[in-house]
């Protein structure tokens, strides 16, 4: 296993891929939705109070008016489901069977009139069926380019004119203090295995491509696994020029949206609002 562990210590090139995808293992999907949950952090999705005051940022940058909203990256239905309490209707999407299998459980027991899919937003079809598309704690940044221009299409053909959307991402400001020094844990169970493990996080900037990986070797006695997530920081004229090229005719950046946490909060991170 020493030996599989040292394969990838050391900068890897960029965007080159990991060896393992974290979405839908089993064990790991357990935990991310119980992370997803505690409504005290700022992990997997923000704490519960941050969450409250973003809808409410959301709505009041959309029309006055009943919307078809989809939630893409849903988890669980955080978002969704206070967006749906407050009158709209609206459509989660999400990779992981077990968070939209919990979404939909709990929006049954609390009578909430909204619908969840099992779906890769890479994979989405929908045509100028929704006002509002939403994408919150920077998944857009986590995509590679060609999937971000991917996601950026497939949110164009499900708006309907005139239709917003608004997602987040992590900008340039302090980009030294996002990159997160190593570490290592040795557990007999945790968040990467239902087994003992040894796991070693580490991150490395790209300042050409503003891009910061954060990577995630775990090993155990039968196999070693590379989680990597490609994070691109963006300037606001970067964001306008993507949303310009998926045919937005207009955007506009927010940088007090959040409260002042850590490195992925405050102006830290940016709002945009793109309109079709």
């Amino acid at each position: 296993m020493l030996n599989e562990l040292m394969k990838y210590c050391g900068q890897p090139e960029l965007y080159t891929q990991g060896t393992a995808f974290m979405w839908t293992d089993a064990h790991i999907a357990k935990q991310l939705l119980a992370v997803h949950l505690n409504g005290d952090v700022d992990l997997a999705s923000r704490r519960s109070s941050t969450i409250d005051s973003t809808v409410t940022w959301i709505l009041d940058k959309a029309p006055r008016r009943r919307l078809d909203i989809l939630d893409m990256g849903c988890g669980p239905g955080l978002y969704a489901e206070r967006l749906a309490k407050a009158g709209h209707r609206v459509t989660g999407v999400d990779v992981s069977e077990n968070s939209t299998a919990y979404a939909r459980t709990l929006a049954a027991k609390e009578r909430i009139d909204v619908s969840f899919r099992t779906q890769d937003y890479l994979a989405l079809s929908d045509e100028s069926a929704f006002d509002l598309v939403i994408l919150i704690y920077t998944d857009l940044g986590v995509l590679l380019p060609e999937a971000r221009e991917t996601v950026l299409e497939n949110v164009y053909r499900a708006l309907r004119p005139g239709g917003i959307f608004i997602f987040d991402v992590l900008n340039v400001l302090h980009r030294e203090q996002k990159v997160t020094p190593k570490n290592w844990e040795v557990c007999p169970t945790g968040f990467w295995r239902d087994h003992p493990y040894v796991a070693l996080s580490e991150s490395y900037l790209y300042p050409k491509q503003n891009v910061i990986l954060y990577q995630h070797t775990v090993g155990d006695s039968d196999s070693v696994d590379v989680y990597r997530f490609w994070t691109h920081l963006f300037s606001d004229d970067a964001i306008f020029k993507i949303v310009k090229k998926a045919g937005f005719s207009s955007c506009e950046c927010h940088t007090d949206v959040l409260p002042e946490n850590d490195a992925w909060s405050g102006e830290n991170v940016t709002f945009c609002v793109a309109v079709k």
